[in-house]
């Protein structure tokens, strides 16, 4: 049979998670080629670009939408299983599953944006469905944006399955890849267990003159006041008065609330989506697969010269 569309996978996901345990994503797109029968030759079909496998790439679309209205959710590193909406789900013993469907979740509708996010704001509508009435410019740019937050939030994945050294060592990438460590990129990763939660020192310009302290969280919990503040207190060990927090989850908001209200010294704090945002604008730990231009018309080219 030819490789199903995103959509026609989703039941089939949700119930192979069904047994209530933890998968790991391959396991479960392995299970699903078996339950769709395709063929060795299916299985290896490629994309257009000749970047990824069409079907692995469609379960990962299709674990993305379930993922965003919460049937499923990722209890551990690289891991995958049913929630306990997904379980109320398949008691409905649905025949499919779709997009339609999904968007009773308000989780999925945010995902759309069709509802305000919890900042109040209301992003772009990300999804394209066969009934759009948009053009088909504003298709391929609205493709666009939804492919960079799936990118997106795969590098979040990748990033919490990183051991706690390596992902030290992704963020003064990231901070070199964004014009700090001075004019040979210095930057370090510091290796002291008296540092207080000092991971990294990074130059702030080019002469060196000024340091920034790095604190690295691969943390999937929120990350809270007490630990900021111990960072801060741990500058003045290298009497440095600027600092960063990165972590891979996110902050609470008495953290945030602290950093802007200590004085002598400045601290920025990048939360997981911010994180991924900047590796992808910053070119760190992602890839360029392919390279489209929009063209139109140029009407300066055919306007004629006044007689």
């Amino acid at each position: 049979m030819p490789v199903p569309d995103f959509q026609s996978i989703m039941l089939p996901f949700l119930k192979a998670l069904s047994n209530g345990m933890e998968w790991r994503t391959r396991d479960v797109i392995e299970e699903l080629g078996k339950q769709f029968m395709l063929t060795s030759e299916e299985r290896e079909e490629m994309l257009p670009s000749g970047q990824a496998k069409l079907f692995n790439n469609r379960v990962g679309w299709a674990k993305t939408h379930l993922k965003n209205a919460g049937l499923v959710d990722n209890p551990t590193r690289g891991k995958v299983r049913l929630s306990e909406m997904g379980h109320q789900v398949l008691t409905m013993n649905l025949e499919s599953i779709d997009m339609s469907f999904l968007r009773q979740f308000d989780g999925y509708r945010k995902f759309l944006g069709e509802m305000q996010t919890d900042e109040g704001t209301r992003p772009t509508a990300v999804l394209v469905n066969q009934e759009s009435t948009m053009t088909p410019r504003e298709q391929f740019e609205t493709s666009f944006h939804v492919l960079r937050i799936a990118l997106a939030e795969e590098l979040q994945s990748k990033l919490i399955e990183c051991s706690p050294p390596f992902f030290e060592q992704i963020v003064v990438k990231l901070l070199h890849a964004m014009g700090y460590g001075g004019r040979f990129g210095e930057g370090r990763v510091t290796n002291y267990s008296h540092d207080g939660g000092i991971d990294g020192v990074i130059s702030e310009d080019k002469l060196g003159l000024d340091v920034v302290c790095i604190q690295a969280k691969r943390w999937q919990g929120t990350v809270s006041r007490p630990t900021i503040q111990s960072f801060v207190g741990s500058m003045d060990l290298i009497r440095a008065k600027k600092g960063v927090v990165i972590t891979t989850s996110d902050f609470s908001r008495e953290a945030i609330e602290f950093v802007d209200r200590i004085e002598g010294k400045r601290v920025v704090l990048i939360n997981g989506k911010q994180l991924a945002q900047l590796m992808i604008e910053h070119d760190v730990g992602v890839s360029t697969t392919g390279v489209y231009q929009l063209k139109e018309v140029s009407n300066d080219f055919f306007e004629e010269e006044a007689s």
